[in-house]
Order: C-alpha cells, then sequence, then structure tokens
C-alpha cells in the first residue's frame, strides 16, 4: 500500500502502533503517539517536522518518510490525514 498511514496493532503490547511508510513499517512508542496527539494541531510543515524527528530516528527512516511523501500524491493532503489519524489511536 503506498503513502503513510499508523496502524494500532494492539494494546498493552510494547509497541501498540505501526507508522507504514510504503511497504516497510516501523513500531512507534505510546509516548510518541501521545505527543504527536498533543501536537496534531500545528501547521503541517512543523507537524511534519515532528513526524520526521520523532518517528524517524535514524537517518535511513527520514529519508524514507520524505521519499514515500513525495512519491505518494500530495504532502498537504498526506500529512492533514496523519494529523487526523493520529487523534483517533
Amino acid at each position: 500500500m503506498k503513502g503513510l498511514r499508523f496502524e494500532r496493532i494492539g494494546k498493552d503490547r510494547y509497541y501498540n502502533v505501526v507508522f507504514h511508510m510504503g511497504s516497510s513499517y516501523v513500531p512507534v512508542s505510546d509516548e510518541t503517539v501521545d505527543e504527536l496527539k498533543a501536537q496534531s494541531l500545528l501547521p503541517v510543515e512543523r507537524f511534519l517536522d515532528l513526524l520526521i524527528d520523532r518517528v524517524g530516528y535514524s537517518s535511513y527512516l527520514k529519508n524514507q518518510i520524505r521519499t514515500e511523501l513525495k512519491s505518494s500524491g500530495d504532502p498537504v493532503t498526506q500529512i492533514t490525514v496523519l494529523q487526523g489519524a493520529i487523534r483517533e489511536l
């Protein structure tokens, strides 16, 4: 599946949420999810920076996020959708 998205994979696990980047994914800690939720009303550019900083904890992951964002259509729309999705996790 193309694009960026969050998925809740369970409850009371070490990682309850994963962040998909196309066909790859990275686990996301509850603390990171809570921080992203708290900041989900930021302007798109600032939220994207926060997302890349918190979820992309290596240069490889940061590049994966940026590459998938560029190849999957309108970046502003994708980030806006992510902002809504994170609030519902």
